[in-house]
């Protein structure tokens, strides 16, 4: 388990092979609760390829020292993405 925010990812491998290859990722908040976005792409064993970038905005709660998950919250498209980018770019604005 990671110990600072900075070691928190998505990576994942299995039997040699990385599955979530992570792409990039974006720290939002630090502290006790950590919350982190990420680009990443999955391993598509049956087309032996990578999948389009997927998103997933993940918290995290520290706890005896280690980052621990405690939710997630996928975004299963580039087109429901560009909509929340819409969504808080008009909320934003508004507020200001």
């Amino acid at each position: 388990m990671a110990t600072t925010v900075e070691e928190l990812t998505v990576t994942y491998e299995e039997n040699g092979v990385e599955t979530v290859k992570e792409l990039d990722k974006k720290i939002l908040t630090k502290g006790a609760w950590a919350t982190v976005i990420y680009r990443y792409k999955e391993w598509n064993r049956s087309k032996e390829e990578y999948s389009e970038d997927k998103y997933t905005i993940r918290r995290y709660q520290k706890r005896d020292g280690e980052y621990q998950q405690k939710s997630k919250f996928n975004i299963s498209s580039v087109k429901q993405a560009q909509e929340i980018i819409e969504a808080l770019e008009g909320w934003v604005k508004e507020a200001s």
